[in-house]
């Protein structure tokens, strides 16, 4: 059974709730990453909700990420149950993506999205982000896209 049940619908930036595009624009201006909307290939939302209880009764119980791509950028924007929106960025040129259900971790939790490993904004370290989108047709072209954006910007 899967922990999460995930939607994923497409949207302009500026259809996002104020929250989010208010987190995101500061991210862009804190970080000088300049004008990088203007290029946005796609923007989705994937509105996550908790199918498993969690036996400690701790953990959020609804997300939303918005995930937006570029030529040359690839934003997400993370919402959960407590106030507050936490965004993270990646050059495209310095990351690398893998669709989730090819991994070896797929076959002991079902889910449905990518992984991001690589360099991030303002991270000192490498790291990895998982990024759930929902089955809609909107997610697998998201994807898609992400895929085709990071190659594309590594050759």
């Amino acid at each position: 059974m899967r922990d999460w049940k995930r939607s994923t619908r497409e949207y302009a930036f500026d259809g996002l709730q104020q929250d989010m595009r208010g987190a995101i624009s500061k991210h862009i201006a804190d970080y000088n990453l300049g004008d990088v909307l203007a290029g946005s290939l796609m923007c989705v939302e994937t509105t996550s909700d908790k199918m498993k209880k969690d036996p400690v009764g701790g953990g959020e119980k609804n997300v939303v990420v918005v995930a937006i791509i570029t030529a040359r950028w690839l934003i997400w924007a993370i919402r959960g149950d407590r106030p507050g929106v936490t965004v993270m960025s990646a050059r495209l040129a310095d990351v690398v993506i893998q669709d989730y259900a090819t991994t070896q971790f797929a076959r002991m939790v079902p889910d449905t999205g990518f992984e991001v490993s690589g360099s991030f904004t303002d991270v000192s370290e490498r790291g990895a982000a998982f990024i759930g989108l929902g089955q809609e047709p909107p997610a697998r072209r998201f994807k898609q896209t992400v895929i085709d954006a990071v190659q594309a910007a590594k050759t």
